[in-house]
């Protein structure tokens, strides 16, 4: 699907019925993309026509025009643009499967993370309320990656994408990773350096509490075991988390009372990993490397828990 710049002064209602009429949008009101806003938004690009990746379900061609169009739509500030295209890239990766996650009849919606000072150079935060409403730029540029992978890849609800009842995140996920843990970013996990973005697979969101508020590590890591085996004891088949990657989002101050006990992000994992899977019977995701913690948040002690999905994704990282 493709479209093409509005005139100046453009209705904010007409625009966003007649996208929709042709099949684009999410069902929530679009800026008007005029062409001077779409422009804007491409300066700096040396080929807006360059063909960067094919996008499914129906493999349309992701370029930057089409990509900050999509911007324009979902309300972003202009200097956003690399970092939703560099996700999209990442998103077309083969071991994303971002077919299936487009395609099911499950929930999974693409979740983004932004590491590097890019985050806050464009609005983003890795603070309090970072998935929700906010002043922050969390949901324009969760929703433009959102709208540029349905746009390009030709997603419409009961024909190309199935899924049974979807989930809000689909309307946009994202979040920035905190500038300061005791833990290694996800990108310097993957051996990167600087400004880049990681796209993960989530099936929904669950809140997590340390059991009664004490630094014990078993007060941290029993409850943290039990959710990562809910979502396989919920699945009907235990054993369906064994494709899957299961994400944690933890406050700086949960961060720092685990890395008391797990100075390595390694042992951390691979004890959650180990935990979970006795709870379950069954393995809680694809390998331990498969938990995933994120450090992130503001202050308090309340933890994420985003499950992956079942079907197989693995998580993939795209420099800027």
């Amino acid at each position: 699907m493709t479209f093409a710049p509005v005139a100046d002064g453009a209705c904010v209602e007409e625009t966003t019925a007649d996208l929709l009429a042709a099949g684009i949008g999410d069902g929530l009101p679009v800026v008007p993309p005029t062409a001077s806003r779409w422009e804007a938004m491409l300066d700096g690009v040396g080929d807006p026509d360059a063909v960067l990746a094919a996008v499914p379900p129906l493999f349309g061609e992701l370029t930057a025009r089409v990509a900050a169009g999509c911007c324009v739509l979902a309300g972003c500030r202009p200097g956003v643009l690399p970092v939703v295209l560099a996700a999209a890239r990442a998103a077309t990766e083969p071991e994303f499967n971002l077919l299936g996650v487009q395609t099911t009849t499950g929930t999974p919606a693409v979740g983004l993370v932004v590491h590097g000072p890019v985050a806050d150079a464009i609005g983003l935060s890795s603070s309090t309320g970072l998935l929700g409403p906010g002043p922050h730029a969390n949901g324009p540029v969760g929703r433009a990656l959102a709208l540029t992978l349905a746009v390009v890849g030709g997603v419409m609800p009961g024909v190309t994408t199935m899924a049974t009842t979807a989930q809000p995140a689909r309307y946009g996920c994202c979040l920035a990773e905190a500038p300061s843990s005791p833990y290694p970013g996800l990108a310097v996990r993957r051996g990167l350096e600087g400004d880049a973005v990681t796209v993960l697979s989530i099936g929904g969101t669950a809140e997590v509490l340390p059991r009664d508020d004490l630094d014990a590590p078993d007060d941290l890591l029993e409850p943290l075991a039990d959710a990562l085996a809910a979502p396989g004891r919920a699945a009907g088949v235990p054993g369906r988390l064994a494709a899957s990657e299961q994400t944690l989002v933890l406050p700086p101050e949960v961060a720092a009372r685990l890395a008391r006990s797990f100075p390595s992000i390694g042992a951390l994992q691979e004890t959650l990993y180990t935990r979970g899977g006795e709870r379950l019977g069954a393995p809680v995701a694809a390998d331990p490397e498969a938990v995933v913690p994120v450090v992130a948040g503001g202050p308090g002690i309340k933890i994420l828990h985003l499950p992956g999905w079942m079907g197989g994704s693995r998580r993939c990282t795209s420099c800027l």
